[in-house]
């Protein structure tokens, strides 16, 4: 049921002066955000380490995709239902679940001796992800309000942005410094201590909270959400690869009816007061639905750019992955720039705060695609910078403030299944992209062989990515000014 919110003096008290905040907590803050970091590095990191992995392992090619699909699969068909889970037995509980267990994941994928060993570790870290991503956002408006919740919001922004962005700087300077002769097992023993101090603290320092309602999970719910992501997950990571076979265009159409009788069967539950994973009384909040769709939009071009940049770098300028990963400085400091003034921005603009953000990353892609016609895979790389900086900002601008725009409207007892929904368009939009894209990319190299095709194949991906983020600016036109907690 809605709930108004309280007004000013409601919360001042009789005189209407403001009450004063309480001084920020940074410790909660650290941990939680720190749990997003780590698992949104460990989807992009292993692309870098892939040769190493597949020589080392003696892997085959269908092999290293499942090292690949076997984190991003789990991760993302079952944060509906760890958000959900979160609400009804302790979002700090679920949390720590999720670390201790990608923290044992990370171990044994980091001591595997054979292929098998690896993408059976992929998986269970998946899982654990799984576990951790969707209470991230509702731990942090638990704990924080006020202006200490726009901070919270844009460090968690922050985490993603810097873990996408310098995932492959990091992956590639672990393999280059090669710290004990761990060679590609470093990108994933690096979490084995960073996981345990977590585990330690996170029960100290971080408080509890919990969804309101009944207990009780909705086991029909959670096994139609399940295929139906899975359904569409599963062709979208592997159907490239192998030459789109019947099956997966089977599972494709199969994810629609599936996902189709979820809906019902989720606004039916509502309706009858019951236990639903997703409480459907959220997307009468405009913010809610169409920021959802404006986040799908843009986290298709977000996955998008670093697949493709990375593939223009390397196979059209014959660069190292350590290389191809210091291009991305440019992107990262004009995203941590940006971040650092998006609370000031989203307070100011509002709904047109990720409008704006999205509409400097179509200026960066239109700019870096003319650039890349231009060079080619001749001219100087630094010629990119000032366009990457510019799609950085805009990504700055973006990523937190919509996220809290979204989430916004949503009440307490709905945060954490909220949060996992939100999740959820993340990573459904980043695999979307990467196999829009990847498909793109490789068959126009694949038509052409040579590292004279890559530039050309990588601006018609850019001028894809600038039609989808002039979608989402769109978009953010849409989204209310919801008054009103859902």
């Amino acid at each position: 049921m809605a709930t108004e919110e309280l007004s000013e003096p409601d919360i001042a008290g009789v005189s209407g002066a403001p009450a004063p905040e309480p001084p920020m907590r940074w410790s909660p803050l650290v941990l939680v955000s720190l749990g997003t970091f780590i698992t949104v590095l460990d989807f992009f990191i292993v692309n870098v380490a892939v040769p190493d992995i597949q020589s080392g392992l003696h892997a085959s090619a269908v092999q290293v995709q499942f090292v690949l699909a076997g984190y991003g699969l789990p991760l993302t068909t079952m944060m509906i239902t760890a958000g959900r889970l979160g609400d009804l037995h302790g979002r700090r509980r679920l949390f720590v679940i999720g670390l201790a267990l990608f923290t044992a994941a990370s171990a044994c994928a980091g001591l595997a001796r054979n292929p098998e060993q690896l993408i059976a570790a992929r998986v269970f870290q998946g899982i654990a992800a799984s576990l951790i991503t969707p209470q991230v956002l509702a731990l942090l408006g638990s704990i924080y309000q006020g202006r200490a919740r726009v901070v919270a919001f844009n460090v968690y922004g922050l985490a993603i942005g810097m873990a996408a962005v310098f995932g492959q700087l990091i992956g590639g300077s672990l393999i280059t410094l090669n710290p004990g002769g761990l060679g590609w097992r470093a990108i994933f023993l690096v979490n084995v201590p960073v996981g345990l101090i977590a585990v330690l603290l996170v029960p100290r320092l971080v408080p509890e909270s919990r969804g309101g309602g009944r207990t009780g999970l909705d086991v029909v719910g959670t096994l139609l959400v399940m295929l139906g992501l899975v359904a569409i997950v599963l062709p979208l990571t592997q159907g490239r690869e192998t030459g789109w076979p019947a099956w997966s265009v089977v599972c494709l159409v199969a994810a629609v009816p599936l996902l189709a009788v979820f809906a019902y069967q989720q606004h039916r539950a509502t309706r009858r007061g019951g236990s639903p994973l997703v409480n459907t009384g959220l997307f009468r909040s405009r913010s809610f639905s169409f920021g959802l769709l404006a986040m799908v939009c843009y986290f298709t071009t977000m996955g998008a750019c670093f697949l493709v940049l990375s593939l223009y770098l390397q196979q059209g300028r014959g660069m190292t992955p350590l290389g191809s990963g210091l291009m991305y400085l440019p992107m990262g400091i004009g995203f941590f720039a940006a971040t650092a003034l998006g609370g000031t921005v989203a307070a100011r603009l509002g709904r047109q705060g990720p409008a704006l953000g999205a509409f400097l990353v179509v200026v960066g892609y239109g700019g870096l695609a003319l650039l890349v016609r231009e060079i080619g895979a001749g001219g100087h790389a630094l010629w990119l910078a000032a366009p990457l900086l510019v799609a950085g900002v805009g990504m700055g601008f973006t990523t937190a403030p919509l996220s809290s725009l979204i989430l916004a409207p949503v009440g307490p007892e709905h945060a954490a299944s909220a949060s996992g929904v939100l999740s959820t368009a993340q990573e459904m939009g980043a695999t979307v992209g990467v196999a829009l894209t990847g498909g793109i990319f490789f068959h126009m190299v694949a038509d052409r062989p040579g590292p004279l095709n890559s530039p050309h194949a990588f601006t018609v991906c850019l001028l894809i990515m600038v039609v989808i983020d002039l979608l989402v600016v769109g978009l953010a036109q849409f989204m209310g000014r919801d008054t009103e907690t859902v």
